[in-house]
């Protein structure tokens, strides 16, 4: 029988899971071969009980990734419960509804065994680069039109790998050494969770996780409990207006608070979109809850236990809830945005908690070769990311370029063109892109890219705030909107926020991502500030508020 803990071994069995699920995302990071995964780290990383519950999750990865995959392990185990599984097995999928939202991401399931007996799961997630069909991008009608979509299925059956199964996927990407050897990074980056779990469990004379994982979920979710008994009961609403595709979608959320659980309802959001933009109910959740998490309980781990108190739903058949066959690629472009929404509820219960709205969605635009006869050349495909500012905090200016909610890094510029014939000749914060106020937003970035060879290629975009951009708070003024558009001989014309369009031969691409919503009235900014913001070169406005602010004096 193994060994009764007590409260410190608890504690270390708890800082070993954060320590091996932290390595298991590194190794996935190290042998990924896409370079969104390995460069930017967009992916997660986890162990589970033989429930299906997640224990721990690695802090390298994003919420969207993390808390859906959370809720993705149970479905694998009900299709295929753990008395049926043994060691060498490895469970994957990238359906959008079993996984983390869309067909490029793939989540793989690995059981751990100890003399014969499984004791946890290890799942981890990442973005592989092509999944063929139209490629990553918003313009399909119906998730078949997306790609290759494999229901939760063994890619290794006791250590032998699916040769069908891995056929298939190789002939239905652009790049199969690519999507192979991503394929095997997620394996291996279970694999070394799961050999250094065994050697925790024997270091603490371990058979099982029982006590432990229970121990660890149990404290989390009435840790949870407690911050959120707190709260006001409310109700709280928020909504905002972004761009969508073909029109405006709207975002409408009710936050509340009943017997401990604090629930999130998303009535009267826009309904499901024709075009790739929809978000399956995980994705949802998982970015909903993680806004929650930034305000409510942000010290507490982030587990089944800690998850389990925040209900999160919308109607079926809305953007937020769309249901097979809904297209789904670009599902970040809205799902991001929730954060956003959940905030502005956590607002009203807790005056002055929240920073204001930002940029919010990654600008991650997928370029690749437009290749015929009149444009020759080698093939590429990249998908770099660049990210706008977040909004104003409290009592603190927004964070310039920084990834929020998403927490992926930018993909390095020499990365970007060491692996494609593009050329970055500009990039650098926008100057007054930061919505003013007595804590101004953060900045976005404007980018100019050319083909090296000046030839055409195209350009899939998934892009927003351009029509609607972050609102302040408090008065503060709302951040610049986003800009895409072609440079050709010094005329300029403006592209579409999202969609795939050809960069003609000669052209300049520039993008100029959003900036972050101010807080308070500008007027009302130090004037140590002002002179900061005008010496960095990140405002050219400070004297028109100095002007503001003596005239309202």
């Amino acid at each position: 029988m193994s060994v009764k803990l007590d409260a410190l071994k608890i504690q270390l069995v708890w800082n070993r899971m954060l320590a091996l699920v932290e390595e298991q995302a590194q190794t996935l990071m190290r042998t990924a071969f896409s370079t969104v995964v390995r460069e930017a780290g967009d992916l997660s990383a986890g162990v589970f009980n033989t429930r299906g519950e997640m224990l721990a999750q690695a802090v390298t990865g994003t919420p969207g990734h993390v808390n859906a995959m959370a809720a993705s392990v149970g479905k694998f185990l009900r299709k295929y419960p753990l008395s049926g599984l043994q060691a060498g097995d490895v469970l994957l999928t990238n359906d959008p509804w079993d996984g983390t939202g869309h067909l490029n991401d793939f989540t793989v399931v690995t059981p751990a065994f100890l003399a014969g007996r499984c004791v946890a799961l290890f799942a981890s997630t990442s973005h592989i680069a092509d999944v063929g069909g139209r490629g990553f991008g918003p313009d399909a009608r119906e998730v078949f039109e997306e790609g290759l979509n494999i229901p939760i299925s063994f890619l290794f059956r006791a250590g032998v790998r699916s040769e069908t199964l891995m056929e298939i996927i190789k002939a239905n990407v652009r790049d199969p050494k690519v999507a192979e050897g991503d394929l095997y990074s997620l394996t291996a980056c279970n694999d070394s969770g799961i050999r250094q779990l065994l050697a925790m469990m024997q270091d603490f004379g371990l058979e099982d996780l029982d006590q432990a994982g229970d121990s660890i979920l149990t404290t989390s979710r009435e840790a949870m409990l407690k911050e959120i008994g707190g709260l006001p009961s409310g109700p709280f609403s928020y909504a905002m207006r972004i761009d969508g595709y073909d029109e405006p979608v709207d975002i409408k959320a009710r936050m509340w608070v009943d017997k401990g659980i604090l629930y999130v309802d998303f009535a009267g959001s826009s309904a499901a979109s024709g075009f790739g933009v929809n978000v399956p109910l995980a994705y949802t959740e998982a970015y909903a809850s993680f806004g929650v998490r930034c305000i409510v309980g942000n010290d507490i781990p982030n587990n089944a236990g800690s998850l389990s108190t925040v209900k999160v739903t919308a109607p079926a058949g809305c953007i937020l809830n769309a249901i097979p066959p809904s297209a789904v690629s670009a599902r970040h472009a809205i799902g991001q945005m929730l954060p956003d929404v959940v905030l502005g509820c956590i607002e009203q219960a807790l005056p002055g908690a929240a920073p204001a709205e930002g940029a919010s969605c990654i600008w991650n635009p997928v370029f690749l070769s437009a290749q015929d006869a009149a444009n020759p050349g080698a093939a590429f495909v990249i998908n770099p990311i660049f990210n706008g500012g977040t909004g104003a905090r409290p009592g603190k200016d927004g964070l310039s370029t920084t990834a929020f909610p998403s927490g992926v890094r930018t993909t390095p510029t020499e990365i970007n063109e060491v692996t494609s014939p593009l050329v970055i000749w500009r990039k650098e914060y926008l100057p007054d892109s930061g919505g003013s106020g007595q804590y101004r937003g953060g900045l976005g970035q404007v980018i100019e890219i050319r083909h090296a060879d000046g030839a055409a290629f195209y350009a899939s975009k998934m892009f927003d705030r351009i029509l609607h951009p972050p609102r302040g708070r408090d008065g503060g003024e709302a951040g610049a909107p986003g800009r895409v558009y072609v440079r050709v001989n010094g005329q300029e014309t403006d592209l579409l926020g999202k969609g795939k369009e050809l960069v003609p031969a000669g052209a300049t691409l520039v993008l100029e991502t959003p900036g972050g919503g101010g807080i308070g009235a500008a007027s009302d900014r130090a004037e140590s500030a002002l002179a900061s913001d005008a010496e960095n070169g990140l405002t050219t406005r400070r004297e028109s508020h100095r002007a503001d602010a003596l005239e309202r004096g």
